[in-house]
């Protein structure tokens, strides 16, 4: 019987109790010792509800006071890189959380990191993992629609992203922080890289909820092109207030396939005939994704212990991080822009 995986935390907003949870209530071969917040009263509160007695204000004082085997980073996506490389240096495994990093060269350095030190580096794109993302994935490979030919995929979140997440410069904006996972999955079900991008973007709640960063956007339209022909679409918007969103439509040669709807559960509720019938929807990503992040956290511990390298990894980070790039140029500069250019270049636009 394998030992436990001793893990650090860093992050302990809303995504690290996500994880917090699924390693406490639902990994058994996953052992979370230890919890590094720089935020005191968000640290000794996430330490509480999951019973986290190691904290810490850095990983820095972390890696100093207590033995453990890996991290999971769950902090703003500009401070991945040199948590992801300092602990990758210090021999710890990695999870991190997506957007990967802001641009092509931090990624480049995570990924040399973990590969110079023998760690396994894993992003986490749950829906890799989600069970009717699986089974679609499964499907599509046994050719029961045939050749995809379009893949659409959208994600609309409820609420007002963080200030830093509005912000390109601490984020890459809403392509990031709320479309990482369309750019990963459209790549991945098309099986195929993107090519060349067109992006449009609007702004139609910021400015009565007063966001004046520049260059926001709350919609967001993105038209692919894959290197194999096929073509993408990706709609996301942010916030949309109806609650959280993903769908993924596939048409193949022979057939279509759809994945999740708006119905977030299977109870429907009737009571006059003005109103009609009720579903509700789900309310937040974690609620819809429940098993995705739970199954996800079990690969990274059956791969730390097993020796084997995780089915999403650093290159399907990068290649989500450069379709941010991408296109952002692309709506900055209002016109298609071929992935080629940034990846190419290695610079953000």
């Amino acid at each position: 019987m394998p030992s436990p995986v001793r893990i650090v935390l860093i992050g302990a907003g809303r995504a690290g109790r996500v994880h917090a949870n699924s390693l406490v209530h639902h990994v058994p071969n996953g052992q979370l010792v230890g919890l590094v917040d720089t935020v005191p009263e968000t640290r000794d509160e996430t330490g509480r509800m999951y019973g986290i007695e190691s904290q810490f204000a850095s990983l820095e004082a972390a890696l100093d006071k207590l033995e453990f085997d890996a991290v999971v980073i769950t902090t703003p996506t500009f401070t991945h890189k040199s948590l992801a490389v300092m602990a990758a240096e210090a021999g710890k495994h990695v999870f991190t959380e997506k957007p990967m990093a802001l641009s092509l060269q931090e990624c480049d350095l995570m990924i040399a990191a973990a590969a110079k030190n023998g760690v396994i580096l894993q992003l986490g794109f749950m829906r890799r993992f989600s069970p009717e993302f699986v089974a679609a994935a499964e499907r599509i490979n046994a050719g029961e629609i045939g050749q995809p030919m379009l893949v659409k995929s959208l994600t609309h979140g409820p609420g007002l992203p963080p200030p830093w997440a509005r912000d390109l410069s601490t984020s890459n904006g809403m392509l990031a922080e709320v479309n990482s996972h369309d750019w990963d999955c459209t790549r991945w079900l098309m099986g195929s890289n993107p090519d060349r991008v067109y992006v449009e973007v609007a702004n139609f709640k910021g400015a009565a909820r007063g966001v004046q960063t520049e260059n926001f956007y709350d919609n967001v339209l993105v038209n692919i092109r894959f290197e194999n022909g096929g073509l993408g679409s990706i709609s996301g918007i942010c916030p949309c207030d109806y609650g959280y969103d993903a769908r993924v439509e596939i048409v193949g040669e022979r057939g279509i396939m759809q994945i999740g709807d708006m119905q977030g559960q299977q109870v429907v509720v009737c009571t006059n005939r003005d109103q009609g019938l009720i579903s509700p929807i789900y309310r937040t990503w974690p609620e819809r994704f429940a098993w995705g992040y739970i199954r996800e956290m079990e690969h990274f511990v059956h791969c730390i212990q097993t020796g084997t390298p995780p089915k999403v990894g650093g290159l399907d980070g990068r290649w989500a991080v450069a379709g941010v790039l991408a296109g952002t140029r692309s709506f900055l500069e209002a016109r298609p822009v071929h992935v080629r250019e940034v990846l190419d270049e290695g610079v953000t636009p």
